[in-house]
């Protein structure tokens, strides 16, 4: 049974080779100097809670992951905080793709910006993740996926 919860900045380590395992699915080719960035990059916005990561689980393995980014920008009159969420680290192991995990992982996140009166959330999506993100109500705008989750209640 997939187990879900809220990932431990002592996770950090798996966190990152799932990140590097996302990346490679998604066409990057690997580069060794990354992981210099990676390790402050995390404790850094795990520590200061800018970085919300969820993981699902099964049989204390980590089989899939998402994260949300809270980032500044100059407010607007579309999003007067200016915070919006951004939709990171989206992996699910090959074996588990397909059961609704990354759904599930994907409206936690959505839970985590209610949470806190965000409302604009953007993503830069791969192949195989559109079809998650179009069924969520993503759109596509050049580069990005955007979502008002206002009107989603």
């Amino acid at each position: 049974m997939v187990n879900f919860r809220k990932a431990l900045d002592s996770e950090i380590p798996q966190l990152i080779e799932l990140r590097k395992k996302q990346l490679i699915d998604e066409g990057s080719d690997p580069a060794p100097e990354v992981d210099e960035y990676m390790v402050p990059f995390f404790k850094k916005h795990f520590s200061d809670g800018s970085l919300v990561e969820w993981v699902a689980e099964e049989d204390g393995q980590i089989v899939a992951t998402a994260a949300i980014l809270f980032m500044e920008f100059p407010p607007a009159y579309s999003n007067p905080s200016g915070v919006r969420g951004y939709i990171t680290n989206m992996y699910t192991s090959p074996d588990y793709r397909g059961k609704g995990i990354a759904t599930s992982l994907l409206e936690k996140l959505m839970d985590e910006a209610r949470e806190r009166n965000i409302y604009m959330i953007f993503l830069g999506a791969s192949k195989m993740g559109k079809p998650v993100y179009r069924k969520f109500g993503f759109e596509e705008s050049g580069k990005w996926m955007d979502l008002s989750i206002k009107s989603r209640g």
